[in-house]
C-alpha cells in the first residue's frame, strides 16, 4: 500500500484548522455567556472532534492529543459531570491558544515543536477530580446519559434519529481516511454524528476495523435522502439506513461483536437485493424514477465550492486591470476615428465592438472583484475574545455588540484594517469605558457597551466603533496638547471643541496618566489615522462628554481598481481618487479672499482653505485670464480643502500600480496608473496633500 502523502493536502488541512479554530473561539465565548447549553456544547465538541480527526489523519499527534483532551472535558460537561466555570473557560482558551501556536509551527516547518505535556497534564488533572464514566469498548456502541438527552433534543427540533450501516469497497486502500471524509461530508449536510463503530474520533484503530462502519446520527434529512447521500460517496460499496427505535433507545447501540458481524451481513444481503433493482432503475425510466436523483444533484450543486490560491486571484486581477487599460484605449481610438470618419460603416462597427468589449470587461471586472471579496466576519471574529480578555485584565464588565458581519470587503483591505481597529477597540475598553465604580456613580449600567458595525454606503464600506463611556473632554485635550508641546496656548484657544477632540490624532499625543499593557504610550491614534489614510480611507470622530465616543472609518471597497478624477496642472496630468472628492465647483479668482495670511473661499456658506496644487508640486501657475477656476473640494477627516486645478478631464476606472521600492514613498503620491493612451500618470494621496498643506 502506498504511503499517505500529507504535503498534497496541507493547504486544505490548514484552511480546515483555521475554520475550526474560529468556531472554537466563538463557541467558548458562547459557552461562557450561555452556560451549559447543549447546543453550544455540541457545536464546540463537534469542532474539536473535526480538528482532532483532521490532525490525526495528517499525523500531527500533539494537536490530536490536545483536541482529544478538550473533548474529554466537554464530554464531562455534556454528561453533567463537570460544570461550566471561569476556570474551565480559561483552560479551554489556553488550549485554543496552544492550538494556534501549533498551527503556526506546522505552517512554518510542517512539524510541531512546542512541548504540550504540561498543558495535557493540566487538562487531565482538571477533569480527574470528577467521577469517571465506565470505560467503553471501542468496537461496541453504547448509549450514555448525554446521548439520550441529545436524541430527545434532536427529536424536539424535528431531526431524524437514524442508524446507518456502511460497507467500504475492498479496493479502498486508506479506509480510515475514507471514513473521516465520509464523516465530514455527512456533517457538511448538517448531520450530527452521535456515536459510531468504530469510534471515528479515535486514532490508532486498525485499517481492517473500518471495513464496516455503523453510525447513529441526528439528521435534518430523511432516511432515503441520507441513503442516497451515502451511496453517492466514493468507496462506499454498500449502505443501509434505518430509523432509530425511540422505544428501545439501546437498539443499535448495544450490540456485541457477533451482532455487529450479523448487522454487516444483513446490510450486504439487503444491498445485493437492492443492486438488482438499481440495475432496472438505470434503464430508460419514467420521470418519477429520476426525481430523487435530480433532487440530490441539485443539492450537490448548491454546495459546490473550490479553494483557489490567493496568488492566482492576484494574477487574475492584474490581467483584468490590463484589460481595463486596453478597453479605455480602444474607446478613445474609436472616438477619434468616429469623429474623423463619420460616414464609414467600419468605424460604426468598431464603435459597437468597443461598447460590447466595455460591457464584457465591466462584468468580468465585477465578477473578479466579487471573488476577492470576503465577509468582514473574518476580521470581526477575533474581537470578542480580545474584548473579553481586556475587560478581565482591567476589571471591567463589557457588553460587545457586533453588527453587519456579512458586509463584504476586498481581502487586501481586510488584512490591512485589522491593526487600526484593534487600536480603536483597545482604547475604547481602556480609556473610553469607565470602571464599574465610576459607572455606578453616574447611574450608568455596570456593563459598558461597545458596538462594532459594518455597512455599505455607496462605493465605500463604513466601519464604526462606538462606546457609551465617558467621552473625550475638549478642555483636557487642549491642556494635554499644550503641555506636550503639540500646539501652543494661542493655537489651543482658537480651537473649537470639535477641533480640540481631533487633537487625539496628533503624533505623540496621549492623555493617559500612566503607561499600561493596553494603551497609553502616545503612539496609537496617529498610527490609526495614517494607516487608514494610506488605504485611501478617512476616519471621523464624534464624542459627547459623559455619553460616549464614535469612530467612523470610511474605506474604498477595493484598492486594485478605483474611480479616478483626471486633472491637469499646466501640462502635467494627475489622478485624484473620487472617494476623496466631495464636490466640484468653479469660482472666479476675485472671490478668493485672504484671512490671517491664508487664502480662503466661501462655498455654500462654508469657509474653506484654498490651495493651488501647482505650489505643492513646484509647477508654475497658469494665468486664468479672467476665466473661472475649476476647484475640487476634497474631504480629509473633519476638514475640507478647496484645490485649484487648471483643467478637469472627467473620471474613469483606473488600475492602481505601486511605485515600487526603487522609487519609494513620495509625499502626496499614493501610486501610479496607465491611462488609455499609454501614458503613466501619478495618483494623488489626499491625506498626504493635507500634510503638505499643514507643513507649508
Amino acid at each position: 500500500m502506498d504511503t499517505f502523502d500529507t504535503s498534497e493536502f496541507m493547504g486544505v488541512f490548514i484552511d480546515e484548522v483555521d475554520e475550526q479554530l474560529d468556531i472554537i473561539d466563538q463557541e467558548i465565548l458562547a459557552l461562557e455567556q450561555e452556560g451549559e447549553s447543549p447546543e453550544v456544547i455540541q457545536r464546540l465538541f463537534r469542532a474539536a472532534h473535526t480538528l482532532k480527526g483532521s490532525s490525526a489523519t495528517m499525523g500531527f499527534d500533539d494537536m490530536t492529543k490536545l483536541t482529544h483532551g478538550m473533548e474529554n472535558l466537554l464530554d464531562q460537561v455534556r454528561n453533567h459531570q463537570l460544570s461550566v466555570s471561569h476556570d474551565l473557560i480559561n483552560l479551554l482558551f489556553k488550549c485554543l491558544d496552544e492550538l494556534k501556536v501549533l498551527k503556526e509551527e506546522i505552517i512554518e516547518e510542517a512539524e510541531e515543536r512546542t512541548d504540550i505535556t504540561p498543558l495535557i497534564d493540566e487538562v487531565t488533572n482538571f477533569g480527574s477530580a470528577q467521577p469517571k464514566k465506565e470505560e467503553k469498548h471501542d468496537d461496541v456502541l453504547e448509549s450514555s446519559p448525554g446521548i439520550q438527552e441529545i436524541i430527545a433534543s434532536g427529536v424536539e427540533q424535528g431531526l431524524h434519529i437514524l442508524h446507518a450501516g456502511i460497507v467500504l469497497s475492498e479496493e479502498c486502500e486508506m479506509k480510515s481516511v475514507r471514513a473521516f471524509l465520509i464523516q465530514n461530508q455527512l456533517e457538511s449536510e448538517g448531520i450530527e454524528i452521535l456515536q459510531s463503530i468504530p469510534d471515528l474520533d479515535q486514532s490508532g484503530i486498525e485499517e481492517k476495523d473500518y471495513e464496516t462502519i455503523e453510525i447513529l446520527m441526528a439528521s435534518p434529512l430523511g432516511s432515503s435522502d441520507v441513503l442516497e447521500l451515502l451511496e453517492s460517496m466514493t468507496d462506499v460499496d454498500q449502505a443501509l439506513v434505518s430509523v432509530h427505535d425511540q422505544q428501545n433507545p439501546n437498539q443499535g447501540t448495544s450490540e456485541t461483536d457477533q451482532t455487529k458481524q450479523e448487522t454487516a451481513a444483513s446490510i450486504l444481503a439487503d444491498q445485493q437485493a437492492k443492486a438488482v433493482q438499481k440495475k432496472k432503475d438505470k434503464q430508460p425510466a419514467s420521470p418519477s424514477h429520476q426525481k430523487p436523483e435530480d433532487k440530490r444533484s441539485k443539492g450537490q450543486k448548491k454546495g459546490q465550492t473550490i479553494r483557489v490560491d490567493v496568488e492566482r486571484l492576484e494574477h487574475l486581477m492584474n490581467l483584468v486591470g490590463e484589460l481595463v487599460i486596453d478597453q479605455t484605449r480602444i474607446s478613445q481610438v474609436s472616438g477619434v476615428l468616429h469623429n474623423r470618419y463619420t460616414d464609414d460603416d467600419t468605424v460604426s462597427d468598431l464603435d459597437q465592438v468597443s461598447d460590447h468589449i466595455a460591457r464584457v470587461i465591466g462584468e468580468l471586472q465585477e465578477s473578479v472583484m466579487k471573488v476577492r471579496m470576503l465577509p468582514i466576519r473574518q476580521l470581526f471574529s477575533r474581537f470578542p475574545r480580545m474584548v473579553r480578555d481586556l475587560s478581565q485584565s482591567l476589571d471591567k464588565e463589557m457588553n460587545l455588540v457586533i453588527e453587519g458581519q456579512e458586509t463584504e470587503l476586498d481581502r487586501t483591505v481586510i488584512e490591512k484594517i485589522g491593526d487600526p481597529l484593534i487600536h480603536l477597540i483597545r482604547n475604547a475598553v481602556d480609556h473610553g469605558i469607565e470602571t464599574k465604580e465610576q459607572r455606578a456613580k453616574t447611574d450608568k449600567p455596570i456593563k459598558g457597551l461597545l458596538r462594532i458595525t459594518a455597512s455599505h454606503e455607496e462605493n465605500q464600506v463604513v466601519i464604526t466603533v462606538e462606546d457609551d463611556g465617558k467621552g473625550i473632554d475638549p478642555e483636557k485635550m487642549r491642556a494635554s496638547a499644550v503641555k506636550k508641546g503639540v500646539i501652543t496656548e494661542e493655537e489651543a484657544e482658537k480651537l473649537s471643541d470639535e477641533e480640540a477632540v481631533y487633537l487625539i490624532f496628533r503624533p505623540g499625543f496621549s492623555t493617559a496618566k500612566e503607561v499600561s499593557n493596553v494603551s497609553g504610550r502616545g503612539v496609537g491614534m496617529d498610527i490609526v489615522r495614517s494607516h487608514i489614510e494610506s488605504l485611501n480611507g478617512i476616519i471621523e470622530l464624534d464624542s459627547k462628554l459623559g455619553k460616549g465616543t464614535v469612530f467612523k472609518i470610511k474605506l474604498p471597497l477595493t484598492l486594485a481598481i478605483i474611480t479616478g478624477l483626471i486633472i491637469k496642472l499646466a501640462e502635467r496630468t494627475f489622478i485624484l481618487p473620487m472617494s476623496n472628492v466631495v464636490e466640484i465647483v468653479r469660482i472666479h479668482p476675485e472671490t478668493i479672499q485672504t484671512l490671517k495670511g491664508k487664502s480662503i473661499v466661501v462655498v455654500r456658506d462654508q469657509v474653506l482653505p484654498v490651495v493651488w496644487l501647482h505650489d505643492l508640486f513646484n509647477i508654475p501657475r497658469t494665468d486664468p485670464g479672467g476665466r473661472q477656476l475649476p476647484v475640487v473640494i476634497v474631504g480629509v477627516g473633519e476638514k475640507k480643502v478647496a484645490l485649484i486645478v487648471d483643467e478637469l478631464q472627467g473620471n474613469q476606472e483606473i488600475v492602481v500600480k505601486s511605485l515600487g521600492k526603487y522609487v519609494g514613498k513620495i509625499n502626496g503620491i499614493s501610486g501610479a496608473t496607465i491611462l488609455g493612451d499609454g501614458r503613466v500618470e501619478l495618483i494623488l494621496e489626499v491625506a498626504g496633500i493635507n500634510r503638505m498643506i499643514n507643513q507649508s
